[in-house]
């Protein structure tokens, strides 16, 4: 797909991502749009994936690690076509709604894995491809991590099995975006330079800002034709990506735009689709 369509759809998720917030009064609105570029290339470009058969045994997986930025991936399953008869209404983190706080495997089609507890994601993800390997499957395993979550003692245990069984069907992107829940990821654990670390277990390592489609297309198609090594590409990101009230402000965390701020999401998306 061009990028210039992809960029379009890209607004349209972060659109949809804030209303199924404002709606449902609740959820991760600046972690969903830090990633939406990702999402939407991985989803509409990059992917081997059947909506209409979401347990297909050959597609490609993708596993969200930092489950509470959903918002943005259940936007693109419902464009995509996976729920059938589109969504119109979220009803998101509602008591028994198919549309939870973080991503629930036995509840949405197209979600390949329950997600939510930081830090397990690499790891799950692992085991996804070396299940691959063995069966003999040609498909990729995707996943999207946060910096705050490489926190996590769990990510480098699944960095080192995934480098130790030279996973070249696993490829992960880091959402740098410099921010946690706490606050700042600098400030709560040192300069984290997590481009270093990964090349010191083994990794294929690119750098790249998370907003460029072209760079995510390149880095992906480079990713692809590294053998004996898992990949990882580290994205400079910014937390709230597409509103400039939320843009690099981590109060945007978890909150609910005013009716006042949902307006004004509406303008700045729909202008910039």
């Amino acid at each position: 797909m061009e990028t210039s369509e992809l960029k379009k759809i890209a607004n349209q998720l972060r659109l949809e991502s804030v209303r199924m917030v404002y709606e449902g009064k609740d959820g991760h609105p600046g972690p969903a749009l830090s990633i939406a570029d990702i999402v939407t290339t991985l989803y509409f470009d990059i992917m081997n994936i059947d909506p209409k058969n979401p347990n297909w045994e050959d597609r490609d997986r993708f596993v969200l690690s930092k489950g509470h930025a959903c918002p943005i991936v259940y936007a693109a399953l419902n464009e995509k076509g996976y729920f059938g008869k589109k969504v119109e209404h979220f009803e998101l983190r509602k008591l028994g709604s198919m549309f939870q706080g973080h991503p629930v495997s036995q509840k949405t089609p197209g979600i390949d894995t329950t997600s939510g507890s930081l830090g397990n994601g690499i790891a799950i993800a692992s085991g996804m491809a070396i299940a691959g390997k063995f069966r003999k499957k040609d498909y990729n395993v995707f996943v999207i991590t946060g910096d705050g979550e490489l926190q996590e003692g769990i990510c480098w245990e699944g960095i080192n099995i995934a480098a130790a069984h030279k996973l070249d069907n696993l490829i992960v992107f880091v959402d740098k975006n410099g921010w946690q829940s706490g606050g700042s990821v600098n400030q709560i654990l040192g300069s984290n330079n997590i481009a270093e670390r990964f090349k010191s277990f083994g990794w294929h390592v690119q750098e790249i800002c998370g907003h460029d489609i072209d760079q995510i297309k390149s880095a992906v198609s480079l990713a692809k034709k590294t053998k004996n090594k898992p990949s990882v590409i580290v994205c400079d990101d910014i937390k709230g990506k597409g509103l400039d009230f939320m843009e690099d402000d981590n109060s945007w965390h978890k909150g609910v735009p005013t009716d006042e701020q949902y307006k004004l999401a509406v303008k700045q998306l729909g202008e910039n689709q």
